[in-house]
């Protein structure tokens, strides 16, 4: 017995979730090899969308990229509805083909499927799909083995989740204790965020991104100004032009960014969040330029990381969008124009030509997150 592998031995490990999961799913298959695919989606309870974020399958994912409202996926809010897994044992026979999501299983190949709402202390945070090459192959002996499975995943996925949660936390948290405040308001991370989301979702076939990244984006950017916190407030808050000195201060949060994030990472336990490379680029790369005329490294053109790209566009978009006290809100025709004169000098061309090419999506954001301001 002294040979004895064990095969879940990573999810112990210091690895990401994607890593974990695909280890997972190995095990399983040594169970049942007829599960071609796991899969992770994860519900945005603001905005009502459910969006895919991990799968195992080393093939194609057929549901890559892909969101919808949960309104409009009726099969899986009939699941959430009633708070049960849902079986189907031939995905031929099941609904009429009409959505989106029913197509692109279709065309995936899978013969079957099993279906579990996530679930964190009541809250509604996803679903966990089991999709087999089978027909007829989900039988209760086999449900009750894989539900142990689904249950362990759950686990790693709400580990993740609210590590993050907790970051995200202690940056606020800290931010008030010092009284140290970004006169930016609460829905503008929220927008930001979403953009940032949307031009990483149209460049993602460009720079073969999966959605693991593209979520770590989404949750990350809030914080790209965490630096922010150690600005004095009469920099911080001023409401006119700033002054050399002053501006060399200011520029110091994206180093002081980096230091709080491993400060707190230390201080919180949360030294086990995966893709913390993606958050440092962010809060120290998001003022880098096109043109190397950024900081603090000025560095140019695909030397700045893509996430630093990302977030540069989506917060210079919606800063000139939004209302401060020292400017008013522009229109986004103004905007437009303004960033499409940077595209290339200090903002990203791809990154610019994404968020344009998604405006429809842009304005549903900005009349969903209307301003409201911290403190």
């Amino acid at each position: 017995m002294d040979e004895h592998h064990d095969q879940l031995a990573d999810i112990n490990k210091q690895l990401p979730l994607k890593d974990k999961l695909v280890s997972t799913h190995k095990s399983l298959n040594d169970l049942f090899p007829f599960i071609v695919r796991v899969a992770v989606a994860l519900y945005d309870s603001e905005t009502k969308v459910l969006k895919t974020y991990l799968h195992s399958g080393d093939t194609d994912n057929p549901l890559e990229h892909y969101q919808t409202l949960l309104d409009h996926a009726p099969s899986l809010k009939k699941i959430l509805d009633k708070g049960h897994p849902r079986v189907i044992n031939n995905l031929l026979t099941f609904d009429n083909g009409s959505h989106e999501h029913t197509r692109r299983i279709g065309r995936g190949g899978f013969a079957a499927s099993y279906t579990l709402p996530i679930f964190n202390e009541g809250d509604f945070i996803g679903f966990i799909f089991f999709n087999a090459d089978k027909t007829d192959v989900f039988t209760e002996s086999v449900l009750s083995q894989i539900d142990v499975y689904a249950h362990m995943i759950t686990l790693m996925v709400i580990n993740e989740l609210s590590s993050i949660k907790t970051l995200t936390a202690a940056v606020k948290t800290t931010g008030h204790i010092t009284h140290m405040r970004d006169p930016e308001t609460g829905s503008h991370l929220d927008r930001m965020s979403r953009y940032s989301r949307l031009i990483a979702t149209e460049l993602a076939e460009t720079y073969d991104l999966n959605d693991d990244y593209i979520e770590h984006i989404f949750m990350f950017s809030p914080l790209h100004d965490i630096g922010k916190i150690a600005i004095p407030d009469h920099i911080l808050l001023k409401p006119g032009q700033l002054d050399d000195d002053e501006t060399t201060i200011m520029k110091t949060h994206v180093h002081k960014g980096c230091e709080i994030i491993d400060e707190l990472l230390v201080n919180f336990g949360l030294n086990n969040i995966k893709h913390m490379d993606i958050l440092r680029n962010i809060a120290e790369g998001h003022h880098e330029a096109i043109n190397g005329s950024g900081y603090p490294a000025g560095i140019m053109g695909e030397s700045i990381p893509l996430e630093a790209r990302i977030v540069a566009v989506a917060d210079v978009f919606d800063a000139l969008t939004s209302k401060r006290t020292y400017k008013e809100a522009w229109s986004n025709e103004k905007a437009i124009e303004l960033i499409k004169s940077l595209a290339g000098e200090k903002l990203d061309q791809n990154c610019v030509n994404a968020l344009l090419k998604n405006m429809d999506q842009v304005v549903r954001i900005q009349l969903q997150f209307k301003e409201n301001i911290i403190g």
